[in-house]
């Protein structure tokens, strides 16, 4: 989950629902692969937070934080077990699907290398596999690279608008460098008004993008099965952005 305080209490956005914001950002770019290349990149960028581990048990606290609160996906520590299970979906996608998903764990990944054995070999099977898919492919690294750094791209501008990290007195963030190696920024002239991105990498002069949010007034949950049935019933409201050309 992606938890941000509000004045109300929390706002919840589920990083499935992130990852759909993501897509919406992709589709908006002008397709830069052949059909089939490009459905697999809105595929991988729709699925890549997918397989996040169920909350099991009335006692669990898996969602919460010590203190109560819902955990932002940050608090959480890292999870073989979403790791492969989201690659394990993609393969049946093909290789492409898997290879940028393989791509999009190794940068989340890589920098934990050492930590534990089975991480290690996690990591390595994902080189190996990468380097068979390229080649049965027929793609050089470069290019798997510069289809996956869109991923990244529209992952990050995704993150930003669902954190609430667009900075505030009209100061600009980079966002991420895009396929083309060019560092992409964004800044909100006006409170509340449209996002303005450079240089600007969309089709159309201006887009609407939007995600869906749970809205909870209660502060502090007793665990897992108390938070879910508050998920459950809370009110759903939709953020919108207006992206516009600078």
């Amino acid at each position: 989950m992606i938890v941000n305080y509000t004045a109300a209490g929390w706002e919840i956005i589920y990083q499935q629902a992130h990852a759909l914001l993501a897509t919406q950002l992709a589709y908006a770019w002008l397709p830069t692969l052949p059909p089939d290349r490009w459905v697999g990149l809105l595929a991988a960028i729709t699925q890549h937070d997918d397989e996040q581990a169920a909350w099991r048990g009335r006692g669990g606290h898996y969602g919460l934080t010590a203190a109560g609160a819902p955990a932002n996906f940050t608090q959480k520590e890292f999870s073989l077990e979403q790791a492969t299970g989201v690659l394990a979906a993609a393969r049946f996608q093909g290789r492409w699907r898997s290879l940028l998903t393989s791509l999009h764990l190794s940068c989340l990944y890589e920098g934990l290398r050492g930590q534990k054995k089975e991480l290690d070999g996690f990591l390595d099977e994902l080189r190996t596999r990468q380097q068979q898919w390229r080649r049965e492919l027929k793609l050089s690294k470069k290019e798997a690279d510069q289809a996956y750094t869109l991923l990244h791209w529209c992952d990050r501008l995704s993150l930003i608008l669902c954190r609430h990290e667009i900075p505030e007195m009209a100061r600009a963030v980079e966002i991420h460098r895009g396929p083309d190696g060019t560092m992409y920024t964004l800044a909100q002239p006006e409170a509340d008004g449209p996002v303005v991105v450079s240089p600007w990498p969309f089709q159309a002069a201006e887009i609407e993008v939007s995600v869906e949010a749970s809205v909870l007034t209660q502060l502090q949950f007793a665990d897992d099965a108390a938070l879910a049935e508050a998920l459950r019933t809370a009110p759903i409201e939709t953020r919108r952005w207006v992206l516009r050309r600078g």
